[in-house]
């Protein structure tokens, strides 16, 4: 059976295909082909892997844990969909390539007409946007989902950069506030290797947003305004390593959820802390990235919390094979999959819901 959308009546504030029924023999993992950037190889001029994400799906069926049969297909954000988050100002700014340029950080986008960059660059991220909406209403229904993309967390409603021009995870914890009954409050744990200021801009004054936010603090975006809205904050130096690491995020999640317990999580899964990564400055191992994975996963599971996760950043050729064999050992350790919120210390609220219905010194800045 298809995992694609099917068309439902919608008594919300605008018509989406973004929150459809999706069918109970689908895994909660979104993704499509639409995610990878491939264009006369402009993508390459930026240490991004625009191809990391169809490389993760690949992975993960060599391991026969998907198939084509049991995988989400994404589908691409409408303006209407943008405009629940973002201002029409700035996705009319998004019709200059000079814009799109800036905010990619691919200067020779600027040469290009519109409209090639609207498909090539734009479209692939409003498609995993889309994900990222429609894995929060799974995540929901399901106890956990995965969006393979997505995690832009640098991008606000109304002003976008290091290559994120669109502000998945606000979208997202929108979405579920205005169209999930008893969704009310939200934390984000955002681990990528950077600071997430878009969302914290976006939630700045929004009391049902918990935020916490453990990234290198010598590094893009620094933005002080932003750090206001973060209630955890966890500053990072130069090469932190695994032990360390891994102390400090299970620490400080168990401390945020013990702080405020949540209706939903969305997890910023960044593998930009990988060791040797270019722009994050950190030195995590494949391991250690695996094993923060599980720690967040376990203490959403303990507490019977839904969590969403997104991929966000990562500059290597290997991480789209870390990603993979963390989304395995979720598996694995029996905190994804069919059978993963039915376990012990699964809340009667999540089983209810089974039931129902860049870098200082670098030109680049990140995810």
């Amino acid at each position: 059976m298809s995992c694609k959308e099917h068309n439902v009546a919608e008594r919300n504030p605008h018509h989406t295909e973004l929150y459809g029924s999706i069918p109970e023999t689908c895994l909660p993992i979104v993704y499509h082909s639409d995610y990878n950037i491939t264009f006369m190889g402009l993508e390459k001029l930026h240490p991004f892997d625009a191809g990391k994400w169809g490389k993760v799906i690949h992975f993960l069926k060599e391991e026969q844990f998907i198939t084509d049969g049991n995988l989400v297909e994404a589908r691409e954000a409408t303006e209407e969909d943008l405009l629940v988050a973002h201002t029409k100002r700035y996705l009319n700014r998004l019709k200059w390539s000079l814009v799109v340029a800036t905010i990619t950080e691919i200067p020779p986008l600027v040469f290009l007409p519109n409209f090639l960059v609207q498909r090539r660059v734009l479209k692939p991220l409003r498609t995993q946007t889309g994900g990222t909406i429609m894995a929060g209403k799974l995540a929901v229904e399901r106890g956990w989902a995965i969006n393979v993309g997505g995690g832009f967390h640098h991008c606000s409603g109304d002003r976008g950069g290091g290559f994120c021009a669109y502000a998945d995870i606000t979208l997202a914890i929108k979405f579920l506030f205005e169209r999930v009954d008893g969704i009310s409050s939200a934390t984000i744990i955002d681990l990528d290797a950077h600071q997430g200021n878009g969302h914290e801009r976006d939630f700045l004054d929004d009391r049902r947003v918990f935020i916490m936010d453990m990234y290198n603090c010598h590094i893009y975006p620094r933005d002080g305004y932003a750090k206001k809205a973060i209630k955890r904050r966890v500053e990072l130096d130069w090469g932190t390593e695994d032990s360390e690491y891994l102390q400090k995020v299970e620490l400080h999640c168990e401390g945020a959820l013990n702080e405020v317990r949540p209706d939903i999580i969305i997890y910023n899964a960044g593998t930009d802390i990988l060791d040797g990564d270019p722009l994050g400055g950190l030195s995590i191992s494949p391991h250690g990235i695996v094993k923060r994975d599980e720690l967040v996963f376990s203490a959403a599971r303990r507490r019977g919390i839904p969590i969403l996760m997104v991929t966000s950043g990562g500059y290597q050729k290997k991480t789209a094979r870390i990603i993979a064999d963390s989304i395995l050992n979720l598996h694995h350790q029996g905190l994804i999959g069919p059978e993963a919120v039915e376990g012990e210390g699964s809340s009667s609220v999540v089983m209810s819901m089974m039931s129902g219905p860049g870098d200082a010194g670098s030109a680049f800045t990140t995810i």
